[in-house]
């Protein structure tokens, strides 16, 4: 009988469920940023015990990596919350990155760094992230510092949970074709 699950299967390996965390009767700012830290920090579990070559194997036509997922959720958390929205500018490395020149430098940059590296780019992105919610004092509806902005801190909140949820779910992939765990 032959085996149509593709070229890149292997056996998965459940590494089980994390519990969410317990926020279903609490306010909206509690809420939004439990589940955005309970995600951020899933990508962190899912990529943390990755080799180099691991990160940044290339098994989609897209040529997404995990690595390249890892630097391009540093960069969303720094250029909405950050720069979009707090008006604080671009810190290292984007403050310098060639974007104009390459759209994707964040995921193509990326196999150039250490795991550890884009791990702490994204944890330090999610640092200054979670300062500039913390100095909306709490209203959600802070709008954006920017004057061509027309967005909200409730809004950024939402799309950061969407983003990373969407990235985090690709991250899922990889990581089950490289290994094939599974699994919170």
């Amino acid at each position: 009988m032959s085996d149509d699950r593709g070229p890149h299967f292997v056996d998965a390996v459940s590494t089980g469920e994390r519990d969410m965390p317990e926020v279903r009767a609490a306010d909206e700012l509690t809420m939004l940023t439990a589940m955005l830290d309970w995600y951020r920090d899933g990508v962190r579990l899912k990529v943390a015990d990755l080799t180099h070559e691991q990160a940044n194997r290339v098994l989609v036509h897209s040529g997404t990596t995990i690595s390249g997922l890892v630097k391009h959720l540093a960069l969303d958390e720094d250029a909405w919350f950050t720069y979009r929205f707090a008006d604080g500018g671009s810190p290292p490395p984007w403050d310098t990155a060639p974007l104009d020149v390459d759209d994707d430098w964040d995921f193509h940059s990326a196999k150039d760094d250490s795991v550890e590296e884009v791990l702490e780019l994204y944890a330090a992105a999610c640092d200054r992230s979670r300062a500039v919610t913390a100095a909306a004092t709490g209203d959600l509806d802070t709008p954006a510092a920017v004057e061509w902005a027309d967005f909200t801190l409730r809004w950024v909140l939402v799309h950061m949970l969407e983003e990373t949820a969407r990235h985090m779910g690709h991250i899922d992939i990889l990581r089950e074709l490289i290994d094939g765990r599974t699994g919170e």
